[in-house]
């Protein structure tokens, strides 16, 4: 169908007026000094943090919520945050050029207020988020998050090449659509070098080298361990490994290589020493590492799936209150690469169906909270796609109950898919990062596609049912179906997220 004349700039339009709007409530031009995004958030590296305004910037019609973090996180949908955050840093450029001199206005306040305030709020969040582990787990996602776009259009196009082979049409196209869409998959190592090389402080295209080692078909002539490599063995977590490797062993050699002849050396000797470790060790333990995840994901899911299904889609939400769900990234990124799907992701969607049944139940008992009734009516589209961020901060976590209740709801989706998973018919996702209805161009398994996509649906809908009736039964007490069932002034604020939770940084 042809876009109406004059659509694409009345898209552009919203867009800039969107930015437009933001840019304001979160101090202006010289109170940022980060912009970046993911696929539902708009994330800020702001200077100072009591210049945002809170209320006024989740009043805003395309504001989805707000979440805070390391950065500060506004939740604009996938889709759209991909075309604000151009507009929203050509008007960062714009505001900076005109006055690039000039220091944001505060508030009337004295500086030491100003340093109180500000230290106070850098030294609670520094408590809380920047433990060991969870800066591993961010750093683990930012090294895999920015290779979803490409995992998803590549599984897209698989799908369609399947499809397409099974109906018999086309079949001087179909190897063309094969070759898209395993390109990125049989040199995704090199991306994880490349990424993890950046991340850790050393050079991306170094750490891409030695990455490449691991996926260069001469591989199969090398024997370790008493053994014939082969091409891609260790996948992504033995690149991982050596990219690793490569940036400590790359600073270690800035340390006392002349910088005469440093672009000589300090390359041969980070490519050299990491890729003699890859070949002779990186790549053997990362394979049988990898081999070990694919394999118990499949004896879990084969010999205890309906429990492991209830457990997983049980405690997602939960852990992506408190980011550890980054932990699984690698893990389903590994499952993909080894058996072209990952059979953990449609279980863990399960959870998003449970806070969908959750909202709606919320929906029908307080039906005098116009409030909370008006957030859910604007967040349920975006939560049957897999966004969870607006129901979950907005609805479900502030209300305390609800929010265990969808996690009852995720449990049984989860139960049902295992299940089924248990008596052979595995249920998988070619990529990751979406959920909900959006996963459904993305499912493969075992059997065929009817099958797979009708037990992933059920499961949805089990979800749906089982959230829904756990909520709407048990998810209030008397008093508080008292307290919230009006729509007073002082009722809970639906888009007010609950207090210190910890965010996704990534959404799934």
């Amino acid at each position: 169908m042809s876009t109406p004349p004059g659509n694409g700039n009345k898209n552009s339009n919203k867009n800039r007026a969107t930015a437009e709007a933001i840019l304001p409530l979160v101090g202006g031009a010289a109170n940022i000094t980060g912009v970046t995004h993911c696929m539902t958030r708009l994330r800020l590296t702001l200077v100072d943090r009591t210049l945002v305004q809170d209320d006024e910037l989740r009043a805003l019609p395309a504001v989805l919520g707000v979440v805070e973090d390391d950065t500060y996180q506004i939740v604009l949908g996938p889709g759209t945050v991909a075309r604000v955050t151009p507009e929203f840093e050509s008007l960062v450029e714009q505001e900076r050029a005109e006055t690039p001199k000039t220091a944001p206005e505060t508030a009337p306040r004295t500086a030491e207020q100003l340093a109180s305030q500000g230290a106070a709020l850098k030294a609670a969040r520094k408590q809380k988020n920047a433990t060991p582990f969870k800066l591993f787990l961010r750093r683990i996602a930012n090294i895999f998050v920015p290779l979803i776009p490409a995992l998803i259009g590549c599984g897209i196009i698989a799908g369609l090449n399947g499809l397409l082979i099974n109906l018999g049409w086309l079949p001087g196209i179909t190897p063309a659509l094969a070759a898209m869409a395993s390109g990125f998959m049989a040199l995704i190592a090199v991306f994880v070098g490349l990424n993890t090389a950046k991340e850790f402080g050393g050079t991306p295209i170094l750490g891409g080298a030695v990455a490449a080692i691991i996926v260069f078909p001469g591989v199969a002539n090398i024997t370790a361990f008493g053994q014939k490599l082969s091409p891609g063995q260790g996948g992504v977590l033995g690149a991982l490994g050596a990219a690793v490797l490569a940036t400590y062993i790359e600073k270690w050699c800035r340390k006392w290589v002349p910088e005469a002849i440093d672009v000589l050396v300090t390359p041969t000797i980070t490519v050299l020493l990491t890729g003699l470790v890859t070949i002779f060790g990186l790549m053997y333990v990362a394979g049988e590492v990898s081999t070990g995840i694919g394999t118990g994901a499949n004896w879990l899911l084969d010999h205890t799936g309906a429990f492991a299904g209830l457990v997983l889609g049980g405690l997602f939400l939960p852990l992506v209150m408190l980011g550890l769900h980054q932990a699984l990234i690698p893990i389903h990124t590994t499952l993909i690469e080894q058996q072209g799907y990952t059979v953990l992701l449609p279980i863990l969607a399960m959870a998003g169906a449970g806070q969908v049944g959750a909202a709606i139940a919320v929906y029908l008992r307080l039906r005098h909270n116009r409030s909370i009734r008006n957030t859910i009516k604007s967040a349920l589209p975006a939560g049957f796609l897999g966004v969870g961020e607006p129901l979950i901060y907005g609805v479900s976590l502030p209300l305390g109950r609800p929010f265990i209740t969808a996690c009852v709801g995720g449990a049984a989706g989860g139960a049902f898919v295992g299940f089924f998973s248990m008596i052979g018919d595995k249920v998988g996702s070619t990529a990751i990062g979406p959920s909900g209805w959006a996963l459904f161009p993305l499912l493969d398994g075992n059997h065929g596609l009817g099958t797979t996509v009708a037990i992933y649906g059920a499961g949805l809908l089990t979800g749906y049912l089982a959230g829904f009736l756990a909520t709407y039964f048990f998810g209030f007490s008397p008093q508080m179906l008292t307290d919230l069932n009006a729509d007073a002034p002082d009722a809970p604020d639906a888009r007010t997220p609950a207090p210190e939770p910890d965010p996704e940084p990534a959404n799934a």
